[in-house]
Formats: structure tokens, C-alpha cells, sequence
């Protein structure tokens, strides 16, 4: 089954950072991320970043887990190599283009191939669970009053 994919944008009222900031604080991802169910930060960098994830996603049909190798371009580009999990192969990338105002272009691309076939209506399903939720929630999340704070710890 060959791999398949999507990449998806949206404007946000916050900064790169703040967006960053939030996507890669992973234990609490599952606060406001709807589809997260999990995640567990396996290894980390000298700097303390997450290296290693392990999510576990409700992708509404099912509930999938997979590994990632988070590679850091703060706070332009979060991308992932995939390392294991229930797929044969998953790859994404968040980017944050900055706007004028302190506003933020946001773009997830991701390529997902299953190992196995799946038909159209369920990869809908997936995609809506992996893509359009989590730019949406991203946006809700990082948009909220008092956001860039929490997502600093402070």
C-alpha cells in the first residue's frame, strides 16, 4: 500500500515560538490535544528536549502508537523521523512562518503509509483526527488568554 499524505495550514493569532512551545511541551500535549491520548518522552537532548516520543492517538477507528525522533529547527520547523510503532512508515513536519502582528502561519505536512490497505473513507478519518484536529486545537490552545505564559511553565 503506498503511502499517503496531506499538508494543511493555518493562521494563527500567536508567535512561532508560542506554537513551538506548546507542540513540544509533550507531557501535556494531551491537555488540549483532542486526538493525544499519550505522550511519553522516552530520551532527551543535553538541552532537555523531548528526543525520543512515544504518542498514543485516537484516530477514532482505532487508537495507534508509534515512535518519533524529534529534529529541532527552533522555532521554524519541528520535524519527525519515525522509529516504530503501527505503521510502516509516518512522517511529519510542523512549520511556523512568522506575520506581521505576532501572528503565525502554521503548516503541518504528514505522510502516513499504513503497511496495509485502507480504505478511502478510514484514511479520511485519520487524516481528520491527525491533521484538522490538531491544527485546530493547536490554534485553541496557543490563542487562549494567558497561553505564551503557560506554555513557558511560568
Amino acid at each position: 500500500m503506498p503511502a499517503y499524505g496531506d499538508c494543511r495550514t493555518a493562521e494563527i493569532d500567536a508567535t512561532p515560538q508560542a506554537c513551538f512551545d506548546a507542540l513540544t511541551a509533550y507531557e501535556r500535549l494531551p491537555e488540549w490535544q483532542g486526538a493525544v491520548c499519550a505522550a511519553r518522552v522516552l530520551e532527551r537532548d543535553e538541552q532537555g528536549r523531548g528526543i525520543v516520543v512515544e504518542y498514543e492517538i485516537d484516530a477514532r477507528v482505532k487508537r495507534v502508537r508509534y515512535r518519533l525522533r524529534q529534529v529541532y529547527d527552533e522555532p521554524r520547523r519541528l520535524g519527525s523521523e519515525y522509529l516504530g510503532g503501527d505503521f510502516r512508515d509516518f512522517a511529519g513536519e510542523w512549520r511556523f512562518e512568522p506575520l506581521a502582528g505576532g501572528r503565525t502561519r502554521a503548516e503541518l505536512d504528514l505522510r502516513i503509509d499504513p503497511g496495509r490497505f485502507v480504505p478511502g473513507p478510514v484514511r479520511a478519518v485519520i487524516a481528520d483526527a491527525v491533521m484538522r484536529r490538531a491544527l485546530s486545537d493547536l490554534k485553541r490552545h496557543v490563542e487562549r488568554p494567558g497561553a505564551a505564559r503557560a506554555a513557558r511553565g511560568a
